[in-house]
């Protein structure tokens, strides 16, 4: 819980709506190269 709580207030400050970002980003975290899982911080978050 603490870190979707996490990923929910990262959102706001990067300027993304938190119920679009998180659902986003659980939807891409599977499929998501390791080495590229820096793509899903809020602050490098691009919607898809």
């Amino acid at each position: 819980m603490a870190a979707i709580m996490s990923l929910i207030q990262s959102a706001p400050p990067n300027g993304h709506d938190p119920y679009i970002y998180l659902e986003d980003v659980l939807t891409r975290l599977p499929t998501q190269r390791a080495c590229d899982i820096y793509q899903l911080l809020a602050h490098n978050w691009q919607p898809a």
